[in-house]
């Protein structure tokens, strides 16, 4: 399991890396999708939706950098992973992220985890699912929308 935990931990490595370069503006969209299961499931207070990996979530990946970028955020740290094995193929990761963001000249950060449901095959890990808590309740209490 410590071989697949170093994966795994490198998986968000790279997932970190390209927030911060998505953030920056650079082009994530293919290595964003590449991620991503060809089909995948979001829970969230809104209710559940699923996607596929296709043009228009291409299309889309860039859009949510824009908005990120456009409240203000202007970094996202992960501070801990949880790495839960399902069974030999599946992985239920929770990750605690730090966003940073500066609003009228002050900056602040908001702490939120989200919880992200890999599949390990072929030597590949892909996201599948993923749970997230009420993003825009917080994002409105701080003022960012």
């Amino acid at each position: 399991m410590a071989d697949i935990n170093d994966q795994i931990e490198q998986f968000f490595e790279a997932y970190e890396q390209r927030f911060a370069e998505g953030l920056a503006g650079n082009a994530v969209a293919e290595e964003t999708a590449k991620a991503f299961a060809d089909f995948f499931v979001e829970a969230s207070p809104v209710g559940i939706s699923g996607g596929k990996n296709d043009q228009s979530f291409l299309d889309a990946v860039p859009k949510g950098y824009d908005f990120y970028r456009s409240i203000g955020i202007t970094k996202m740290e992960i501070r801990q992973l949880d790495i839960t094995e399902l069974n030999e193929l599946h992985y239920m990761v929770e990750v605690y992220w730090e966003s940073f963001y500066e609003k009228d000249g002050v900056s602040d950060s908001i702490e939120f985890s989200v919880i992200y449901l890999l599949q390990h095959l072929n030597g590949t890990l892909k996201v599948f699912a993923y749970i997230t808590g009420d993003e825009q309740a917080v994002l409105k209490e701080r003022g960012l929308v």
